[in-house]
C-alpha cells in the first residue's frame, strides 16, 4: 500500500467543496467507523476496544480545520497504525486510496479560448469521448 500522506489527507479535506471530494471524504468516514477486525481487538483491554485511534476523531477534526497540518499529520499516523494493526482495515483502506488517487489524478482542466471568431460549437472541460457534431458546411 502506498502511504496516505499528511498533505493528502490536508489536499482531500481542502476539496470537500464539489462533489467528487464529498464522495471520498464520505467513503473514508465511512471506513474508520467500521469496527475493528477480529484479530486487532485480540489483545484489547476493557472489552475489546482496542487501544488505539480509529480515526474518527481525527476526521471530524481535519475535517474542521482542512488547513492544520497538525490534524492532517494526526489522521495520517492513527490510519497507519490502525492499517498496521487490522488487516481488514488495511485491505478497504487500500481500496479506498486507490480510488481517492484515481479520482483526484485527472489534475486541473483550464480553458481558454481567444483570437478569432469561432464557427462551430465550442466545448470546455476534460474527458469527452463519443461526441458527435453535425454541422452545416456554410458558413455565414
Amino acid at each position: 500500500m502506498d502511504p496516505i500522506t499528511a498533505a493528502a489527507l490536508a489536499a482531500l479535506a481542502g476539496s470537500l467543496g464539489g462533489e467528487a471530494g464529498r464522495q471520498v471524504w464520505h467513503g473514508l468516514t465511512t471506513l474508520v467507523r467500521r469496527p475493528f477486525g477480529q484479530i486487532a481487538t485480540q489483545g484489547a483491554q476493557d472489552g475489546g476496544t482496542p487501544q488505539v485511534s480509529s480515526g474518527e476523531l481525527e476526521v471530524a477534526a481535519l475535517e474542521g480545520d482542512p488547513a492544520d497540518p497538525m490534524r492532517a499529520q494526526a489522521l495520517a499516523t492513527a490510519l497507519g497504525v490502525r492499517a498496521a494493526l487490522d488487516g481488514e482495515f488495511r485491505v478497504l483502506l487500500d481500496e479506498w486510496w486507490q480510488r481517492a488517487q484515481a479520482n483526484s489524478s485527472g489534475g486541473e482542466v483550464h480553458n481558454s479560448i481567444s483570437g478569432g471568431t469561432q464557427h462551430g460549437p465550442v466545448l470546455q472541460g476534460r474527458g469527452f469521448s463519443s461526441l458527435t457534431f453535425n454541422m452545416d458546411s456554410q458558413h455565414d
